[in-house]
C-alpha cells in the first residue's frame, strides 16, 4: 500500500484508512477535495431558498396556530373555566341547602326532645296518679281488714275475759279445795268472781 498522502490514486472512499492514509473528506484543501466543502445550510448560495422556506413554515404555523389550535384551546379554556365556576355555584348552593337542612332538623330535634319531655312528664304523673288510686284502695282494703280483725279481737278478748272469771273462780275453788280440804262456799266463789 501507499503511503503518499498526496496522491490522487487514494484508497477507494469505502475502505478504512492505513497507517498514514487518511480521509479524502480531511485532506487539505487543495488536494483531493471539493471545492466549497462543508455543510450546505452554511454556504451563501443557497440561504435564499432557506430563508424562502423558512418565511413559508413560519407564516403556515403562524396561521396553524392562530386559526385552529388557539381557538380550539381557548374554546377548552372557556369550557373548563365555566364547568368549574358551574361546579363551585353548585356546591355553594348545595351548602347552603345542607346549612338549612341542618337548622330545620336541629329545630325537628328540638321539638322532639320537648314532645318526649312532656310526653314523659305527662306518663309519670299519670302513673303517679294510678298509683296513689292504687295505693288509697288498697289501703282502704287494710283498713278495713284491720277494723274487721280488731273486732274479732274484741269480741274474743270479751269473751275470753268472761271465761277468765269463771276459769279463775274455779280455779281458785280447785286450789282452797286442794290446800285445805274443804270447798269455796258460794258467797267466797262470787266474791273470787267479782274481782
Amino acid at each position: 500500500m501507499s503511503t503518499d498522502v498526496h496522491s490522487d490514486a487514494a484508497t477507494p472512499v469505502d475502505a478504512p484508512p492505513g497507517i498514514g492514509e487518511t480521509y479524502e473528506s480531511t485532506a487539505e484543501p487543495g488536494h483531493g477535495s471539493k471545492e466549497g466543502g462543508g455543510l450546505p445550510q452554511f454556504e451563501f448560495q443557497h440561504w435564499g431558498g432557506q430563508i424562502i422556506y423558512l418565511l413559508f413554515l413560519f407564516a403556515l404555523l403562524y396561521l396553524l396556530i392562530a386559526k385552529v389550535f388557539a381557538p380550539r384551546m381557548r374554546r377548552v379554556f372557556d369550557e373548563r373555566s365555566a364547568t368549574i365556576s358551574g361546579a363551585i355555584e353548585a356546591a355553594r348552593q348545595v351548602q347552603a341547602e345542607a346549612a338549612s337542612q341542618a337548622e330545620a332538623a336541629k329545630s325537628e330535634v328540638e321539638e322532639a326532645r320537648s314532645a318526649s319531655r312532656a310526653t314523659a312528664a305527662a306518663a309519670k304523673a299519670r302513673v303517679t296518679e294510678e298509683a296513689n288510686r292504687r295505693a288509697a284502695a288498697e289501703e282502704a282494703v287494710v283498713n278495713a281488714r284491720i277494723a274487721e280483725a280488731e273486732a274479732v279481737i274484741a269480741r274474743t278478748r270479751d269473751a275470753a275475759m268472761t271465761n277468765v272469771s269463771a276459769i279463775a273462780a274455779d280455779t281458785a275453788a280447785a286450789v282452797v279445795e286442794r290446800l285445805t280440804g274443804t270447798g269455796l262456799t258460794a258467797a267466797e266463789a262470787a266474791s273470787v268472781k267479782g274481782a
